[in-house]
């Protein structure tokens, strides 16, 4: 089975255990430092419309819709979007990254849009070009990801697939590992260029004791605003 495919099934096979594991707390880089982070970033552009790209069971939708922003999360797991709905604070929908496109004149225009950890494909730069048909003039692309330098453990440091056990996150079950694209900082940089982006800002939140980055965080504009 390619990636790809894995990568779907994986998410759909482990969305019961990523809600558990997501609202009861015991991802400890959530917890420390990553929600946190792109939900401060987000609110930081004082958006009306946010898109969560990969929203999961939608926690970033219901944080936002407190501060009385519209929120919309798509996924492509059925089981997580219908978690997400159940738990309201948003518009949920079911939706592949390549529909995107399609999908554009009944989404809308977004003053922000979210992928928090959710590229994890090999070739994302056609998905992010086909972002721009949904943001509003002005508006922003807010990107958390691994830490590449964290991240890359004692693999060399180049671009490939890797695949996650979720061994860190407690005793819960995850039935399938998950494939996930590995990008260097540079590949991540050009891919937002060739996409037609420019970084505005680069953080990096890190682990408030041991100061080692837990994540990447990009804010991005249009290159012809």
């Amino acid at each position: 089975m390619a990636p790809h495919d894995r990568l779907i099934k994986s998410w759909t096979a482990n969305a019961a255990a990523w809600t558990d594991a997501v609202r009861s707390g015991r991802i400890e880089s959530r917890r420390l430092a990553t929600a946190a982070a792109i939900e401060q970033a987000l609110l930081a552009l004082s958006p009306a419309r946010v898109l969560d790209v990969g929203c999961g069971e939608g926690w970033l939708c219901r944080a936002l819709a407190a501060h009385g922003i519209e929120a919309v999360g798509i996924d492509v797991s059925a089981p997580l979007v219908e978690a997400a709905r159940a738990a309201g604070g948003g518009r949920f929908e079911l939706l592949r990254y390549a529909e995107l496109a399609d999908a554009a004149p009944r989404l809308g225009r977004f003053d922000a849009l979210a992928c928090n950890f959710a590229l994890l494909e090999c070739d994302i730069v056609p998905m992010l070009s086909d972002l721009h048909r949904l943001l509003a003039p002005g508006g922003r692309l807010v990107i958390q990801t691994v830490h590449p330098w964290s991240a890359c453990g004692d693999e060399p440091y180049r671009d490939g697939w890797r695949l996650e056990d979720f061994a860190g996150i407690g005793d819960q079950a995850f039935p399938e590992p998950m494939p996930w694209y590995f990008r260097t900082l540079a590949t991540w940089l050009a891919d937002l260029s060739h996409a037609g982006f420019v970084i505005d800002q680069l953080q990096e939140p890190a682990h408030p004791d041991t100061q080692r980055p837990l994540s990447l965080l990009l804010v991005a504009g249009a290159a012809d605003r």
